[in-house]
């Protein structure tokens, strides 16, 4: 089976992905859409419906190189929640830099949520555009959320 591409929206910006059955290879925001489907639990998340990200899997968290094991980190933070660089690199045995470098290089965004990541004193970045980071925690903190029941905060 081929690699599927299609977008959807997510406020102003599109969400590419780029899939094969449960696996994702990219997700990039950008602010034109492609023609194409995209995954039901990523349609689902985007819109502030609830869904299960957990079941999609990304090609970032194969293997054993640190970044992969930040990605596999970086996916066990709850939704709605967040966690600073220096508390996913001590947990992965690392610098907070290296996690700064995996989450600027995530080629699945959602999938491996680096929205979550924060900066000590602040939000910390987001590429293309800090203010998805933005939308994206306050979207997963509403009730209802994104969030699976068993995610959700009381």
């Amino acid at each position: 089976m081929a690699v599927l591409t299609g977008s959807c929206r997510f406020g102003l910006w599109h969400v590419h992905v780029a899939w094969q059955d449960d696996i994702v290879y990219r997700v990039r925001f950008a602010r034109v859409g492609l023609v194409g489907p995209v995954p039901e639990e990523i349609l689902r998340y985007c819109s502030g419906r609830r869904g299960d990200l957990s079941t999609l899997q990304s090609v970032a968290t194969e293997g054993e190189s640190t970044f992969a094991r930040i990605y596999r980190a970086v996916r066990e933070i709850p939704c709605g929640e967040t966690a600073t660089y220096g508390e996913i690199a001590r947990k992965v045995g690392t610098a907070p830099r290296a996690v700064g470098s995996a989450m600027a290089r995530n080629p699945t965004p959602i999938v491996v949520p680096c929205h979550r990541v924060v900066a000590k004193a602040g939000l910390g970045g987001f590429s293309p555009d800090p203010t998805i980071k933005e939308a994206l925690l306050a979207m997963e903190r509403r009730k209802p959320g994104p969030c699976t029941p068993e995610n959700e905060r009381d």
